[in-house]
C-alpha cells in the first residue's frame, strides 16, 4: 500500500486540516508514492526507536519531529541527527498531533482512562461532571495515569466540574470554566495564575496523558491488511 493511500485513510479518520496553525502534522519524512508493508506507532521519535525499526517502515507519531522551520540540517544536533538515521533506513514519518487531540485523544482519556462521560466539548477542552472530594479525585487521577504522586493546586475541597486537556494545555487557563483543570506540563507561574483565579489544577503529565495515542490508532489500522506494531515509546523523564 502506498503512503498516499494510508495518508488519505488517516485524513478521513482525523482530518489534518483540524490541526492548529502552529502545528506541523502530516507527512514529514518520505514521499507519497512509496510502497509500505509495515507501520509502527509511537508518541515520539527517538534514537532507540529508529534503531529498533526495520527498513522501509512508516512511523506514525503523535508529536511532529519537525516542529519549527528548519534552516539547516546539522547531523550532530536534534532533530537532524534523528532525521539522518531515518533517511538511511528509509523510514517515513507521518505526525498526527493537534488534529488527533481534538478527534480522538481527549475523548479516549476522559472516557476510557478516567471513566467519566464528556458533558461538553470546547475545541481541545473536554468537560466532565465529577462531584467528588478533591483528595479522592486527585488520588484516582494519579492512579489512572500511573503517576508517582499527584502535583496539585488545591483551591476547593470538592470537585464538581472538571476540564481536561491532554498534553500541554496551560495556555488555555484563562478560558477554563470549571472547578478543576487536568493537563500536563504545569509550570510554577501556571500554578500561581490558577490559584489567583481559584482554579484547582492537577498535573497529569505530558507523556502520561498522551501515550495512549498508539493503542487508539492501532484499532483503526488493523483493517488495512498491513503489519502494524506499537513501538516502545519511553518517557524521557525518570522519577527517582
Amino acid at each position: 500500500m502506498k503512503i498516499l493511500d494510508i495518508y488519505k485513510f488517516l485524513d478521513e479518520l482525523s482530518p489534518f486540516e483540524l490541526q492548529e496553525s502552529w502545528d506541523n502534522s502530516g507527512l514529514l519524512v518520505g514521499e507519497f508514492s512509496q510502497d509500505i508493508q509495515r507501520i509502527a506507532l509511537s508518541i515520539d521519535v527517538d534514537e532507540a526507536l529508529i534503531d529498533s525499526l526495520e527498513e522501509d517502515t512508516l512511523l506514525i507519531t503523535h508529536h511532529p519531529i519537525i516542529f519549527g522551520g528548519l534552516k539547516q540540517l546539522e547531523f550532530n544536533k536534534y532533530p537532524a541527527n534523528l532525521i539522518q538515521k531515518m533517511i538511511r533506513k528509509n523510514i517515513s514519518n507521518i505526525a498526527m498531533h493537534t488534529n488527533f487531540d481534538q478527534t480522538h485523544l481527549n475523548n479516549y482519556v476522559a472516557q476510557e482512562v478516567l471513566g467519566y462521560k464528556i458533558v461538553k466539548k470546547d475545541g481541545f477542552v473536554a468537560y466532565l461532571d465529577v462531584n467528588e472530594s478533591f483528595d479522592e479525585f486527585s488520588k484516582k487521577v494519579s492512579v489512572a495515569f500511573g503517576l508517582p504522586h499527584a502535583k496539585c493546586v488545591k483551591c476547593h475541597d470538592d470537585v464538581r466540574k472538571v476540564a481536561l486537556v491532554t498534553g500541554s494545555g496551560c495556555s488555555l487557563i484563562k478560558s477554563i470554566d470549571a472547578d478543576c483543570f487536568l493537563t500536563g506540563d504545569v509550570k510554577y507561574h501556571d500554578a500561581m495564575e490558577a490559584k489567583s483565579i481559584n482554579l484547582s489544577l492537577i498535573d497529569i503529565g505530558h507523556f502520561e496523558s498522551e501515550h495512549f495515542f498508539a493503542q487508539i490508532l492501532l484499532k483503526h489500522l488493523k483493517n488495512l491488511g498491513l503489519e502494524v506494531i506499537i513501538a516502545s515509546s519511553k518517557n524521557p523523564f525518570t522519577y527517582i
